[in-house]
């Protein structure tokens, strides 16, 4: 869902370019060694974090930990990044940029885990190759993970979380985790579940939330 303009956000972006990498060069190596603070702990990526609860919760709670935020708007960057700075939390960076071209952001297997958390469904299907788990950017994630890396989805659409299914298959993807109702049927992973905005929002309304976790 696209959030309304707002001219803070963009003002607080642009001020602050060593926390916010705004459409970078994908011909350019980006130094990701230089903009953390101890560039040699494990990295993990959100792909669309919208305002961030989920990222900056991750964040605060492993600080032992790496983040990106990857963001296309630059008011959800901003409003993850005013958090950010008030929390004081350099285990995290911003991305603005399209995740279609994440893996020219980001060295050869640099991470450990890519997060993808309800994802715009893009329901039409003219619009596939725009679903998030299309099989473009399952070799684009594929090039950004580590060998022992895994991809972690959760949804509320049952018509992309099927789609899922199919398409990480297809792929020859390998399935760790599946759950249809992860809020009622599986204890041991919510015990540890962040909730995103939306995960909040449509749980609360008893909509079963859909959720998978695998590996190349």
């Amino acid at each position: 869902m696209r959030l309304r303009n707002k001219p803070w956000a963009v003002e607080l972006v642009n001020n602050h370019p060593e926390s916010v990498l705004q459409d970078p060069d994908p011909g350019k190596a980006i130094d990701w060694h230089s903009r953390f603070a101890k560039p040699d702990q494990p990295l993990e990526i959100e792909v669309g974090s919208g305002k961030g609860n989920f990222i900056i919760t991750k964040a605060k709670q492993h600080p032992e930990i790496n983040y990106v935020a990857v963001e296309l708007q630059t008011t959800a960057a901003g409003i993850i990044l005013r958090t950010k700075l008030a929390e004081g939390l350099d285990n995290l960076q911003i991305l603005r940029g399209d995740a279609a071209l994440l893996d020219s952001f980001f060295p050869q297997h640099a991470a450990d885990v890519l997060y993808l958390n309800f994802s715009d469904p893009w329901p039409k299907t003219r619009h596939e190759k725009r679903r998030l788990t299309y099989k473009s950017f399952l070799q684009t994630y594929q090039n950004v993970l580590k060998e022992t890396g895994h991809i972690e989805f959760k949804t509320d659409n049952a018509g992309l979380f099927s789609y899922s299914l199919m398409s990480l298959n297809n792929y020859g993807m390998h399935f760790d985790f599946v759950s249809v109702d992860l809020h009622h049927e599986a204890p041991e992973i919510v015990a540890n579940n962040i909730e995103t905005e939306y995960e909040h929002k449509f749980a609360a309304k008893g909509n079963p939330i859909y959720a998978l976790h695998a590996h190349f």
